[in-house]
């Protein structure tokens, strides 16, 4: 128990660079694409601060509601962000949600294409 609780402490103190490059690993070599990781990264690069306000590079992908084809705008977030049947179910019952956080411009704009193709109704934040 005590190798859990250190390895926690260790998974707590990482620096938002190393979020980052752990972020990679997981996603490169496992397949794994951690969604923490981007709301960490987030939240790390808000807490920074003092800075002047530029231009937004990282945006929120929201779903404010599945419109009339929730089946497809399920199956859509299901394949978007690799979450199984019944967490993208719950997703999207939940709306307003966010189905990606912290992505570039470029590709917020393509899943939010992509999702209002599907019905949805979506916004970038």
């Amino acid at each position: 128990m005590a190798d859990l609780k250190d390895f926690a402490e260790q998974l707590v103190n990482l620096t938002v660079k190393e979020v980052n490059e752990l972020a990679d690993i997981l996603k490169e070599e496992y397949g794994i694409e951690p969604a923490a990781a981007a709301v960490a990264v987030a939240g790390g690069a808000a807490a920074g601060g003092g800075e002047e306000a530029e231009e937004q590079t990282e945006f929120d992908v929201i779903l404010n509601a599945p419109g009339g084809s929730k089946l497809a705008v399920v199956k859509l977030v299901k394949e978007l962000t690799g979450l199984g049947l019944k967490d993208a179910k719950a997703l999207v019952d939940g709306a307003p949600a966010p189905v990606k956080e912290g992505v570039a411009k470029d590709e917020a704009e393509a899943l939010k294409a992509q999702l209002e193709e599907a019905g949805a109704e979506v916004e970038l934040k």
